[in-house]
């Protein structure tokens, strides 16, 4: 299965459709900072299911700033980052994934596109895909078990 990780779109909605189209993901998950993007984006690709958590520019307080989901029988972990201290380090972040039983943990809010397998969990950040100078998104491949996570400039 091949998901496509999103991030910090900030209202450009143009290169997620540019990197749904280049990759051709059964899934996309939006990390926050875009809720209303990734709403958009389902508009416009009405056959992709989009998954998504609120950013702390997002203004969503009902909505759970994280999630865990089955992705081709792999937890998957969701958040933005802002509430787990991402900018400063990723010790929470993955004490969350290892609290959750989550075999990946995806999160924005730094807009630099991060990869890493730590105690056997992969971190993933896919950077900013509404970054105006280098929009960046993420894929993570779900295959023979095992979880394999990319980043990439569009």
């Amino acid at each position: 299965m091949k998901v496509l990780v999103l991030s910090d779109s900030h209202g450009d909605v143009e290169n997620m459709c540019r990197a749904v189209e280049r990759e051709q993901p059964e899934l996309a998950l939006h990390l926050g900072d875009g809720w209303r993007d990734a709403e958009e984006l389902c508009r416009r690709c009405p056959g992709l299911r989009v998954e998504k958590v609120p950013g702390n520019c997002d203004a969503r307080v009902r909505e759970s700033a994280l999630r865990v989901l089955d992705v081709g029988g792999k937890r998957v972990m969701l958040c933005h980052g802002h509430t787990l201290g991402v900018k400063a380090d990723l010790n929470r972040l993955l004490y969350a994934a290892l609290e959750q039983g989550a075999d990946a943990a995806l999160f924005g809010h730094t807009h630099r596109p991060y990869v890493d397998i730590v105690r056997g969990v992969v971190l993933l950040n896919p950077g900013s895909i509404g970054d105006a100078r280098r929009p960046t998104y993420g894929t993570l491949t779900v295959a023979d078990g095992k979880c394999i996570p990319a980043a990439w400039k569009l």
